[in-house]
């Protein structure tokens, strides 16, 4: 085979995973009104293999979001309420003793699947947040010393409430850095709002989340095709430094008690390679890079309390940064 048709073979799987991703983006707006930011940026980190933080309000949508997601590929799903009283093992999993075979034997926990929605998770304490840290950075759960890896794809999607803060952990530095997006929801337009009340209301009993028009296009092992396309995307040395020089920016502008780690430049390449492909493309450009900034930088920012008050947010941060770093052009 010639280097040509390499390159040719190359255009044509990527031709294919952006189509497969599309019919995954329009089987999700069959219930999902709106959100298409929100929508395209859990797809971003589904498809580079990482975890998303969900800011926003209750009755958004983001449960259905997820179910929606599971449905497209046929995956697994689980949903764990955090509360101040919930274990470690109610999330991972624990070993039980089973009197019939006189033997011990695991019981599996949530954790145990390919999304797991973790719903409002600094409502819970330390321990058991500390309890995802292994499953989410290494795919697999600990349980009595003997280790069991988790069946990919798995993602983690957390879920917290912007508001309230009585009777809430916020999440170490270092869970933070875990999660590849964080992704911010907000109120949905007029237009959709109504939407969503005439969906919901229209045919049927209560306000049950539905997603059985949500029909699957892919399997699974169709998901881990899509992620090694998107790690195979092409990304020049110039793009890279830009990525680079973003972050290091981060650590030392005015006002940034700590900026974001080296974690923050590779999740910035993983992010825009996905994004890349949403766009049709098998290499990254410095377009990619700066659009997805926001979300993959803004949870490993640490303002200082000054600029807080002052009503400084880390996305406005980020967009003078992004504003004073020249991105690389032909």
């Amino acid at each position: 085979m010639t280097e040509m048709d390499m390159q040719a073979s190359s255009e044509a799987e990527v031709a294919r995973a952006t189509e497969r991703v599309a019919q995954m983006r329009e089987q999700i707006s069959r219930v999902v009104i709106g959100q298409r930011d929100e929508v395209d940026q859990v797809l971003l980190a589904f498809l580079a293999a990482g975890h998303v933080l969900i800011e926003g309000v209750p009755g958004l949508g983001k449960t259905l979001l997820v179910l929606a997601l599971a449905r497209t590929f046929g995956g697994k799903f689980s949903r764990v309420q955090f509360t101040p009283d919930l274990m470690p093992s109610d999330v991972t999993g624990h070993v039980v003793f089973d009197g019939g075979s006189n033997s011990f034997r695991l019981r599996r926990g949530p954790a145990f699947t390919n999304l797991l929605l973790a719903d409002e998770i600094n409502r819970a304490s330390a321990k058991t947040q500390a309890a995802l840290l292994e499953v989410m950075q290494e795919g697999q759960i600990t349980i009595e010393g003997e280790a069991s890896k988790l069946a990919p794809p798995f993602m983690t999607l957390a879920t917290q409430n912007p508001i309230e803060q009585e009777g809430t952990y916020p999440l170490p530095e270092a869970q933070l850095d875990r999660f590849l997006l964080k992704i911010v929801v907000d109120y949905p337009s007029l237009e959709e709002e109504s939407r969503i009340v005439e969906l919901v209301t229209t045919g049927h009993v209560g306000d049950q989340l539905e997603v059985s028009s949500v029909e699957r296009v892919m399997s699974p092992e169709d998901v881990l095709e899509l992620q090694r396309v998107v790690a195979r995307s092409m990304v020049v040395p110039r793009v890279r430094e830009y990525a680079v020089r973003i972050v290091r920016e981060t650590r030392t502008w005015r006002g940034v008690a700590m900026g974001a780690g080296p974690r923050g430049g590779i999740a910035l390449i993983r992010v825009a390679r996905a994004r890349a492909l949403l766009e049709g493309r098998g290499f990254v450009t410095p377009d990619d890079v700066k659009s997805v900034a926001l979300p993959v930088l803004r949870h490993r920012l640490t303002l200082a309390p000054e600029l807080e008050l002052e009503g400084v947010t880390s996305d406005s941060v980020l967009g003078s940064i992004l504003q004073k770093v020249e991105a690389p052009r032909e």
